[in-house]
């Protein structure tokens, strides 16, 4: 089974709730909010290491995205830098899967 990132991103875009930005993921994440995070790989080190910090006591999964913030944005349609996601409600989409296809399950 093979789960396309950037199809899913856009699935998740159209029908489900999110956050983008590393402020409102990490207050996402630190009130419960968040059921999985997003990460671009070059996302700035001070909130990157943050939200891993508190999604991993909180046994929220992140999954890093293989890409810059650009790349992170034009997946998501977006004319601009995405650093984070947070995913509140998953829609349609199947985004939860990347967690655990990627081994970086809950917990």
């Amino acid at each position: 089974m093979s789960l396309s990132v950037e199809r899913e991103l856009k699935n998740l875009i159209k029908t489900g709730k999110y956050y983008l930005g590393s402020r409102r993921t990490i207050k996402a994440v630190l009130r419960g909010e968040a059921k999985m995070v997003i990460v671009a790989e070059n996302a700035p080190p001070e909130y990157r290491e943050r939200v891993l910090y508190y999604a991993k006591l909180a046994g929220i999964p992140v999954y890093i995205y293989p890409g810059t913030s650009v790349d992170l944005g034009m997946a998501c349609g977006k004319p601009f830098k995405i650093s984070m996601i947070a995913v509140i409600d998953e829609g349609s989409s199947r985004i939860l899967e990347l967690a655990t296809a990627s081994g970086q399950g809950q917990g």
